[in-house]
């Protein structure tokens, strides 16, 4: 099928070759209603283009039609600002397949800013979410946001100020993560009950939480198999502004990467520096703020297990945990002046699964483990690497099929 490029501007849409209708005499349509149209009545193959400028909108966006193409002329250029949105859930929501967003940016949403319901070979590219006030609780939840999609790739893109998270896929399957920025989110970037996602060449600094690789309890797909590195994991320290009672509101600030109930994670070659509470943390559903709230799904685990550590330059951290018990052991263990060991962990195991093909393998030039034991209401805190000095199998490269 041949590709519609439709041109849009203040009061103008051109398609097929380009040219322009002929005047009605009537007013011309506004760049919020051509937009929508254009969107409506979309067909497989088209291509919309935004042009530089800022578009205001008052209610969200719909895509339903596979196949289609949003491009603007940069993520500082073209801007679909929804400050003042009085009607809708997200700022674009799209339901549908081959789907490319590229060169825009979507701000001030009243909830979350582009949301990508169950479609298959997406690519978010060099687009940039944001919340222009700052951090805050009022702010939209979901920066960047595909959920229950397969073979899915965001690049280049930039989140910030989401009040959950800034990037994030859920429920999702073959997903590449690059070259991206996610920074004064609570969770920067999250990837949640995902099956193969590759994390990598991002910067995740001033967020609550960094990078987040979760398994929530209600949901029947059980995510595994996700590599986090080269990135850049950094000052990850901004107070929680979360939703009280979400998932995410317990998330202590200073988290560098938490990992939650989720298996098979490898986290190698990445800098990861000065997040106040712990570089990384590592806990079972049992130490969630959700745990025991929500139903459990037939195929939830609640543990994390073969997490692989290798080959990351760590330093600072884990000074002023963002935890009362956190720092009661800072300071028994490491005294008024210490700082919590690079690693984190709960310590909550499941008695069946003690074999070495389960644990937490951290084969890291020096970094340390501290087992909080969580269990035991943190009685006997300890640092032993002798479970832990071991590895495990590498995970394969993540390939999408040709977007």
């Amino acid at each position: 099928m041949r590709a519609t490029l439709i041109l849009l501007s203040i009061g103008l849409i051109l398609s097929g070759c380009g040219q322009q209708p002929e005047s009605t005499g009537k007013p011309s349509a506004s760049f919020e209603e051509s937009f929508r149209l254009a969107l409506e009545t979309a067909s497989s193959g088209d291509v919309i283009l935004v042009p530089a400028g800022t578009h205001r909108f008052n209610r969200s966006l719909t895509l339903n039609t596979d196949g289609v193409t949003i491009r603007g002329e940069g993520m500082d250029k073209s801007i679909l600002s929804f400050a003042g949105q009085v009607a809708g859930a997200e700022g674009l929501l799209v339901n549908a397949s081959d789907f490319v967003i590229e060169d825009i940016a979507i701000e001030d949403t009243k909830g979350d800013a582009l949301k990508i319901n169950e479609g298959k070979n997406i690519v978010v590219r060099r687009v940039r979410t944001e919340w222009t006030a700052g951090p805050a609780t009022e702010n939209g939840a979901y920066g960047i946001y595909p959920v229950q999609t397969e073979n899915t790739l965001i690049e280049g893109s930039v989140a910030i100020g989401a009040s959950d998270a800034g990037i994030y896929v859920g429920q999702s399957r073959q997903v590449v993560v690059r070259d991206s920025r996610a920074e004064y989110n609570v969770a920067g970037i999250e990837i949640e009950n995902t099956i193969h996602a590759d994390v990598y060449n991002n910067v995740a600094t001033n967020n609550t939480g960094g990078i987040l690789v979760f398994n929530m309890p209600q949901i029947n797909q059980a995510g595994h198999s996700t590599r986090v590195y080269n990135n850049r994991i950094v000052d990850n320290n901004t107070p929680n502004f979360a939703i009280p009672g979400t998932a995410v509101s317990g998330v202590p600030a200073g988290s560098g990467m938490v990992i939650n109930s989720n298996d098979r994670v490898e986290i190698f070659d990445n800098d990861i520096k000065n997040n106040q509470t712990a570089n990384i943390l590592i806990s079972s559903y049992f130490s969630a703020n959700f745990a025991g709230q929500r139903e459990l799904a037939e195929e939830f685990d609640p543990y994390p297990e073969t997490i692989y550590i290798y080959a990351n330059r760590f330093s600072g951290g884990g000074e002023a945990p963002d935890r009362a018990a956190l720092e009661q052991v800072r300071i028994a263990l490491f005294g008024e002046d210490g700082h919590l060991p690079d690693i984190v962990w709960d310590g909550i195991q499941n008695p069946d699964k003690l074999a070495p093909e389960f644990a937490i393998c951290v084969n890291n030039d020096g970094a340390q483990l501290l087992n909080i034991d969580g269990a035991n209401e943190n009685k006997n805190p300890v640092v032993d690497m002798s479970g832990h000095q071991c590895d495990h199998a590498k995970l394969p490269v993540i390939e999408l099929a040709e977007i």
